[in-house]
């Protein structure tokens, strides 16, 4: 699956304004739709009837504007005070229905993605496959034997208007919250795409799921949403990709994830984030771990400009689990603010974090982490492992944990490192035939190692593909 990003497009997908309207632009010789600049309420109201949303989720989009409007940006994280939401697109549609079969699908899409492999993910009999082009998906397909186990995988649009439109409407941001911050409350007002994923009881998916998203459009937004319910006892395993094009304008993902994980069950949620260097990564993922579950997100960032990522875990129930393991990799121009959340609200739980990040050419990488231990919680346990590798003087690697602990029955410790690669170890690989480069790229990927091998083999071959790529400095 090659995830590089595409320079040669920008002409291609050029939007251009030919309507007087508050929000209708159209380039119909590409088949796009996008709104106007900015956000407005007349926008969000246009975006829902599009949609045709339910008169829940409408109100419910103008109530997270309200919040929006009200709210001021974060305080945490790298200053994104140069971001203009006046400049970004909410809604960028393609001119096509979602289809059930590849061939279906128009062909400058098609050819996109077959760049970026989605096919030849099909073809190794994975589960299900959601593919999301800009604002919508335009493929989605899930193998006939998980149907016949029960397992719902649905685009989100889809999922508000069948079987399960009740659940959905339970379920629906109140993990996470418009109230959390500035851009979750954006993304509860112009969500759009994303995946509905349900594991009945007793269910174990034996392949994973996967969903890939590609924002295409420059000046663009992407804010798909993906709410996965695993029932007591199932077991699922969830990837997905993302990726865009390089602009020179700013784009921004604000994306959110929510899983729920009942007692007993389990869920991975692995994750390979390419996007490009002119992206705004703000994205939200919290995950609530009943009784006996236990949930691991697998994650590799790459790409973007600023990033804010720190994916979140709920233990409320006994004896929940979680494990956050993590690389980052900044370059030149980059910040990359990322981390994990663990908050203990129950006895017995357990969470570990073990991240790995690297800095080359300038790039801060900022390792950010919350360990929250409730009064309730006795006989808690929490691992904090950061390893931070810099690759030139020119670079910065922060660690920034937290730790707020309200009983003294538990067990917690943190560890950090700082380092650089040893001229050493660079002098012993360059004596058995290795290029000075080679030597720096396999000490680099056996760093992140750790993560790599935590991914199906496909996506653990893309990733050590990227770091070759940061390395030679072509991304």
């Amino acid at each position: 699956m090659d995830t590089q990003n595409k320079n040669n497009t920008s002409e291609d997908l050029d939007i251009l304004e030919i309507s007087q309207s508050p929000y209708d632009f159209r380039y119909e010789e590409k088949g796009f739709y996008r709104n106007k600049k900015g956000l407005t309420k007349e926008i969000v109201e246009k975006l829902s009837e599009d949609k045709d949303d339910p008169l829940w989720m409408r109100e419910f989009r103008l109530k997270s504007l309200e919040i929006y409007n009200s709210l001021k940006e974060p305080e945490w994280g790298p200053d994104i005070s140069d971001l203009n939401m006046e400049e970004i697109a909410t809604y960028v549609r393609p001119n096509t229905k979602m289809q059930a079969k590849w061939e279906d699908v128009p062909e400058d899409i098609k050819n996109t993605f077959e760049k970026l492999g989605i096919p030849e993910a099909e073809r190794t009999s994975l589960a299900g496959v959601g593919a999301q082009y800009d604002s919508e998906l335009v493929y989605h397909n899930l193998q006939e034997e998980v149907k016949k186990q029960g397992v719902i995988y649905t685009d989100f649009e889809s999922s508000l208007k069948g079987e399960y439109a009740e659940m959905v409407k339970e379920y629906f941001m109140q993990l996470v919250k418009p109230t959390d911050h500035k851009f979750a409350a954006l993304h509860g007002a112009v969500w759009s795409g994303g995946s509905f994923v349900y594991v009945p009881k007793g269910v174990k998916v034996e392949v994973p799921l996967q969903s890939y998203f590609r924002l295409n459009a420059k000046g663009a937004g992407q804010f798909e949403h993906t709410l996965i319910i695993v029932e007591e006892g199932a077991d699922v395993h969830f990837i997905e990709g993302c990726s865009a094009p390089k602009y020179n304008v700013a784009n921004l993902h604000a994306g959110c994830v929510e899983l729920y994980i009942k007692k007993g069950a389990h869920l991975r949620y692995s994750t390979v984030e390419n996007w490009s260097k002119n992206m705004y990564n703000l994205n939200t993922k919290r995950a609530r771990v009943e009784e006996g579950a236990s949930v691991e997100w697998v994650s590799g960032s790459f790409g973007s400009h600023i990033s804010y990522l720190y994916p979140e875990s709920d233990l409320v129930g006994k004896g929940a689990r979680a494990e956050f393991t993590g690389v980052t990799f900044a370059g030149e121009g980059q910040q990359l603010d990322t981390g994990a959340k663990m908050i203990h609200l129950a006895p017995n739980t357990t969470s570990l974090i073990t991240t790995k990040s690297l800095s080359k050419g300038g790039g801060v990488s900022i390792y950010r982490s919350a360990i929250y231990i409730a009064k309730e919680a006795k006989g808690a346990k929490a691992s904090v492992s950061c390893e931070s590798l810099m690759l030139d003087s020119k670079s910065r690697s922060d660690t920034v944990p937290a730790m707020e602990i309200h009983t003294d029955d538990c067990d917690v410790g943190h560890e950090a490192k700082i380092g650089r690669i040893s001229n050493d170890a660079i002098f012993y690989l360059m004596s058995r035939g290795l290029s000075e480069d080679e030597a720096r790229t396999m000490i680099v990927s056996g760093f992140a190692n750790p993560v790599s091998k935590e991914l199906p083999l496909e996506y653990a071959v893309e990733m050590n593909n990227l770091i070759r790529l940061e390395m030679k400095g072509n991304m």
